[in-house]
């Protein structure tokens, strides 16, 4: 009997260490997906479905295992080895077998975790902790989507209502319409004359005489899907003079349905002495050195761009590249006068549908004499399942999905 009662006592103890050694969702595999995938796999978000719910995940265990496990999820299209950003996304190693040997062991959804914050509800609207309420929300007018099966390109004008110059340290962008909005573009106006732009057209011969009137900033901020809040380094902040208002320059998908849009920004006013001026510096079509930005009817072009000498020395806090649906790789550096190299980005499988404000770790300095260097190619033939045209076409530059571009959007202080 005592041997038979130790052996029981071992077994038992055995059992509870091995069940204790594999993962539940509750304890070890809700955080992980609250903090990398919730954020976008929530109701509303960018995601195709949710990931707020122990039922959510488990339905879809073996396929998140997968998609986690190959590193197609949470999407980073950055070579981390080239450089390394301050917002990289990506799960450790530790994180991916977590996951997948909670996928081998049943997927058990274990129990709470006494004096742990939950994290994850399934009535929660958002996964990610309480976050810091904007300081100011401005909101468009209704905007009546025709649902005219066309790519629609409009400006709007929001006012501010400033009294005050402010310094902002973070902005926001929430699309009032995730399915139908692909990206929208914040600028700044100090002139207070250019409430008539709100709700024309890109192609609208009024545009020319509005776009005569120079803007405060011409690039407050960019959204795309995939960008999120960008939040600027302590100590440095954008400035918005009293009296300015915004305008969103937005691009909607085609669409065979009416459908509404009414779409919002969120500014955060920093909340410590801002010690420099975020400034932003766009790169463009203009300065290819080969010109013409035209990409032939079959063909692979690459496009370069040469932007120097700097007059002066900046720090680059970010980077964001954009192309269309042609563009396949991307890659930009700077080169010090002393020869040094600078790594800024390298993208080496462009995605239309995934853009990201990348930024460094920490600021990038380039003296001044520095120049910076970027390289784009496209695959404008009838082998490429991302070409919009059937058959290939002779393309350049445009703001369509059909069109092209080759842009390097960076946030800096001097």
């Amino acid at each position: 009997m005592k041997k038979n009662s130790l052996f029981l006592f071992w077994f038992a103890s055995w059992i509870g260490q091995v069940s204790a050694q594999v993962p539940t969702y509750l304890a070890d595999v809700q955080p992980i997906v609250a903090r990398h995938c919730a954020p976008c796999h929530q109701p509303g978000g960018l995601g195709p479905f949710s990931l707020l719910t122990y039922e959510d995940v488990a339905k879809r265990g073996k396929f998140v295992a997968k998609v986690t496990q190959i590193r197609y999820m949470p999407p980073f299209p950055a070579d981390r080895q080239f450089q390394q950003y301050a917002n990289e996304r990506g799960l450790s190693e530790t994180e991916i077998k977590t996951i997948q040997d909670w996928v081998k062991g049943g997927m058990l959804q274990g129990e709470e975790q006494s004096g742990k914050k939950k994290l994850v509800s399934a009535s929660s609207a958002s996964v990610l902790p309480a976050a810091r309420t904007p300081d100011l929300v401005l909101r468009m007018k209704p905007y009546a989507i025709k649902g005219d099966g066309r790519e629609d390109f409009r400006y709007f004008h929001v006012p501010m209502g400033l009294q005050k110059d402010i310094w902002v340290e973070a902005i926001e962008f929430v699309p009032g319409n995730r399915k139908l909005l692909h990206h929208s573009r914040l600028m700044v106006d100090s002139t207070g004359t250019m409430a008539g732009i709100n709700g024309i057209t890109e192609d609208d011969p009024r545009l020319h005489d509005f776009q005569k009137t120079p803007l405060a900033d011409e690039f407050l901020y960019g959204w795309v899907p995939g960008n999120d809040r960008v939040t600027f380094p302590a100590g440095a902040a954008k400035r918005i003079r009293a009296g300015s208002d915004l305008i969103l320059n937005i691009h909607y998908s085609p669409s065979s349905k009416e459908d509404q849009d009414q779409s919002e920004v969120r500014l955060y006013f920093a909340q410590k002495p801002v010690q420099r001026a975020v400034q932003t510096l766009t790169l463009t079509e203009n300065n290819i050195t080969n010109q013409p930005f035209q990409l032939a009817a079959d063909t692979k072009p690459t496009f370069y761009v040469n932007y120097g000498p700097l007059p002066d020395t900046i720090r680059l806090l970010s980077v964001l590249p954009h192309m269309h649906r042609l563009g396949r790789t991307v890659r930009a550096f700077a080169i010090t006068p002393d020869g040094d190299a600078v790594n800024l980005i390298k993208i080496d499988d462009w995605d239309y549908d995934w853009q990201l404000t990348y930024f460094f770790q920490a600021p990038l300095v380039l003296p001044k004499g520095s120049t910076i260097i970027a390289e784009a190619h496209y695959d404008n033939t009838d082998q490429n399942p991302l070409n919009p045209s059937r058959p290939a076409r002779t393309v350049g530059y445009g703001w369509n999905s059909t069109d092209e571009m080759m842009n390097l959007v960076f946030y800096y202080v001097k």
